[in-house]
């Protein structure tokens, strides 16, 4: 009998290690795949894009409450992916109106820029452009941080969470061979950073913690019914999709006036470029139950034509590259 018991417990202490070791293993993966998922937009250092984005509003019966699509050319201006408004709804965006669009779309950019090298110790400085000077592609990239359409594309800003993936499976995926790997964040969703108050004393400070508290607990509530799907090509560390979904955020306040019923969302990438992987597709769903019925909001971008930039070619509609 005691013989057994030992074996027994060699046997269990075998499968625990073995257990940890997967984990590990798993961890180390994942730490890699997300220090590398937005390296591929810097590796072609010119290149264009078009986008459209659509939002819909439906009410009781899928009856249309609001509805908007517009399209956007991307392209390089003084080193800085720029978004360029094409249509609203079917009708072209005056030239004035876009070119004010792009130069404060650029002014933000080099702002964001010039704080970020400031975190990072770096005082290179950011070039400026006048907004009337012409569009041509001048130069390589000269910006660090992710252009737009890839920071929202990775719209689920998940950091590093060590012990909280699970490989459950295999799967074939823009004709890779892909691990499917479950996220079950413990730190996806955060309050708000705010600034300290210089007087503690102040009584509006008791009130801004107790709101921070509460805000800390829906947070922890929503990292914990929620759940993200990675599909993820092994030898490249590259995401192909993932997908988020919520698994019942029942506890908002206010669930008398309304409760939100669903909400889910998925991204997608594609070979832009060979062994370039760039953001195709994105896709929200949010609905909300109401006396009234449901409403269901759908969001939903498509990035296409991404094309090699011509140095040479000026900005401007008809003559956009």
């Amino acid at each position: 009998m005691k013989t057994a018991r030992v074996l027994l417990t060699l046997v269990l202490a075998a499968s625990a290690a073995g257990v940890i070791s997967a984990q590990t293993d798993l961890d180390a993966f994942m730490q890699e795949v997300l220090i590398r998922r937005d390296d591929n937009w810097k590796k072609l250092q010119q290149f264009v894009l078009d986008e459209r984005e659509r939002m819909e509003v439906r009410g009781p019966g899928q009856a249309l409450l609001w509805g908007q699509r517009s399209d956007y050319t991307w392209f390089i201006r003084d080193g800085f992916f720029v978004r360029s408004p094409m249509k609203v709804n079917g009708a072209v965006v005056g030239e004035v109106d876009r070119r004010k669009y792009e130069a404060d779309y650029l002014k933000r950019e080099q702002e964001r820029e010039r704080r970020y090298r400031r975190r990072e110790g770096d005082a290179t400085p950011t070039a400026t452009t006048p907004a009337d000077a012409p569009g041509n592609l001048d130069g390589l990239l000269k910006q660090t941080r992710q252009p737009g359409f890839i920071s929202s594309s990775y719209f689920l800003r998940f950091k590093f969470d060590e012990g909280h993936y699970a490989l459950v499976g295999r799967e074939r995926l823009e004709d890779r061979d892909v691990l499917r790997i479950e996220y079950y964040p413990t730190n996806l969703f955060a309050p708000a950073r705010r600034r300290p108050q210089e007087d503690q004393q102040n009584p509006r400070n008791q009130d801004r913690e107790k709101q921070s508290a509460s805000e800390a607990q829906v947070m922890r509530l929503m990292n914990k019914k929620s759940k993200v799907t990675l599909w993820i090509e092994p030898a490249s560390h590259q995401i192909l999709k993932y997908t988020f979904d919520d698994l019942g955020w029942d506890f908002f306040p206010g669930q008398w006036l309304a409760r939100l019923t669903d909400v889910s969302a998925n991204m997608t990438m594609f070979q832009a470029f060979p062994e370039i992987w760039l953001p195709r597709a994105i896709n929200m769903d949010f609905e909300m139950l109401f006396a009234l019925g449901p409403v269901h909001v759908h969001y939903d971008v498509d990035y296409h034509d991404y094309r090699r930039a011509d140095v040479t070619t000026k900005v401007g509609i008809p003559d956009r590259p």
